[in-house]
């Protein structure tokens, strides 16, 4: 049975992970051993949304149970994260009596040139990376790491062989994770470890060791069709960001997305796709998607030694494990690599498990539409600590621990506004029904209307097809209703006048 005193929680969320990545879920080509047993013995929410298709507002975004609007936190790169905003979830509970660790990626606000400026986060046990290079001057807590092993990460990273498994990023965030939860914490106080690891991110760079396990001739096709050519030249014609120009998926490079590069390269806070990338200089889709599902599968055996250390320790009844990710990745689909404004399923859909013995139910897949502003509430109600009135989640412990019958959302809501270092200034906003997604591509004109029903694959744009005319103004009205009715009020009000 598990304990009477409020639960430990151990959170894994990945980096730029689609929600069609696991193995339990349906991905015969993956190796998800670990995670599918999470799902075994847990519930999936197998139609989960992040709240921005990029890092920093989707991370603002779950951390505070708030619209990345809400809380002025639009883009990658900011100078600070803002001092109005409301408290991240890790200082609710830390000052309900939690004792709260990081490790690995925040990203907040922008580690460009710096170390990423710090908040009152709630956060004791404190160990940072970033990303997987070293390009700080100091407190790049995984970089110390490897040079305490002897090692160079500058010169790891150039290596054909990509990164040793024993020295990688992801072997560096278990390491950590094992510490806090068996040497650096009482036993008497319930904890919440937030492991943030760096990978499935760009550069697709899996040690070889894992990268050998994926052959790609046996790897899935992208979701991709030639006339998605079409719509993507469409919107880069307008000026709508990518991170990558759309070609065919037997054409596309890794190295042809023009990712920003480290700051000691001149570029942006982003892996450089040229660094360190270990692998042949030309690839294709299906070589990008064996890299890809290799780093998965080396993430997933290191959740299995986090798990195994809750298991030695004694504490894996008393403990929630989450997993998820912070958006995901387009992978080929639609002819594009990496992530920008757009809002395909590959990018806006992402995992999430919830597992804990006693107190979320078993074996479920749970198709309820879900955002990632629930995950604030849910951990605040499983912790039984009162959700504050500011959140916009809404919380999942019912579903987690009981069948229900009602709807969680009717939609689910995505933002984009401005949020790479573009000179385009893109604005867009998804809103998906059950049915349903709406994209509007504000100020240019364009949109998208995808019959998910009938066209899954997100092929056959409706936006100007005259028969769903009545379907895309009902759902412009719903999506500009639901924007205007979550926006920012300002100070609450106290008085008549």
């Amino acid at each position: 049975m598990a304990s009477t005193r409020p639960p430990n929680i151990l959170w894994v969320c990945t980096d730029q992970q689609r929600f069609d990545t696991i193995g339990a879920l349906g991905n015969e080509h993956v190796r998800t051993p670990v995670v599918d047993e999470l799902l075994r013995q847990g519930t999936a929410f197998s139609h989960a949304y992040c709240q921005s298709p990029i890092c920093t507002p989707s991370r603002a975004s779950f951390l505070t149970g708030m619209y990345p609007s809400n809380l002025h936190v639009m883009g990658n790169g900011n100078e600070v994260f803002p001092t109005s905003a409301p408290p991240l979830v890790t200082r609710i509970l830390a000052d309900a009596g939690y004792d709260c660790g990081l490790v690995g990626k925040l990203h907040l606000a922008s580690a460009f040139g710096q170390m990423e400026p710090r908040i009152d986060d709630g956060y004791r046990f404190w160990k940072y990376s970033h990303a997987p290079r070293d390009d700080w001057a100091h407190g790049h807590d995984y970089a110390d790491w490897v040079r305490s092993r002897g090692a160079d990460l500058s010169e790891l990273t150039k290596d054909s062989a990509g990164v040793p498994a024993e020295l990688h990023q992801t072997t560096w965030c278990a390491e950590m994770a094992r510490e806090f939860m068996t040497t650096s914490r009482r036993d008497d106080q319930p904890w919440l470890l937030s492991v943030n690891v760096y990978d499935p991110h760009p550069p697709f760079n899996p040690p070889a060791s894992y990268r050998e396990r994926f052959a790609a001739e046996d790897m899935p096709a992208p979701i991709y069709r030639d006339t998605d050519l079409d719509q993507q030249r469409l919107l880069e014609a307008a000026g709508i960001d990518f991170q990558s120009r759309a070609m065919s998926p037997d054409a596309l490079d890794i190295k042809h997305p023009v990712l920003p590069a480290s700051p000691r390269q001149g570029g942006g806070e982003e892996a450089s796709a040229d660094q360190g990338d270990g692998m042949a200089q030309r690839r294709d889709a299906s070589t990008l998607i064996a890299a890809y599902y290799a780093m998965i599968n080396l993430i997933d055996d290191r959740v299995g030694e986090m798990l195994a250390c809750l298991d030695a320790s004694g504490q894996r009844d008393d403990t929630i494990v989450l997993f998820t990710s912070d958006h995901g990745e387009t992978l080929g689909d639609h002819g594009l690599i990496a992530k920008g404004c757009r809002f395909y399923e590959g990018l806006v859909r992402v995992p999430l498990i919830f597992q804990s013995p006693g107190r979320v139910r078993e074996g479920i897949i749970d198709d309820s539409l879900v955002e990632l502003t629930d995950l604030a509430p849910t951990l605040l109600d499983l912790a039984g600590v009162d959700v504050p009135a500011h959140m916009q989640g809404h919380s999942l412990a019912p579903r987690l621990t009981q069948e229900v019958n009602h709807r969680h959302r009717e939609a689910v809501r995505c933002e984009y506004y401005d949020a790479l270092d573009e000179p385009d200034n893109t604005f867009a906003t998804m809103y998906r029904d059950d049915r349903f997604k709406l994209v509007v591509y504000h100020g240019k004109g364009l949109g998208e209307l995808y019959d998910l029903h009938v066209d899954p694959r997100e092929h056959d744009n409706l936006w100007d097809d005259a028969a769903h005319v009545e379907v895309k103004l009902r759902l412009m009205q719903l999506s500009f209703d639901a924007s205007v009715l979550s926006m920012d009020r300002g100070p609450r009000r106290v008085g008549p006048m």
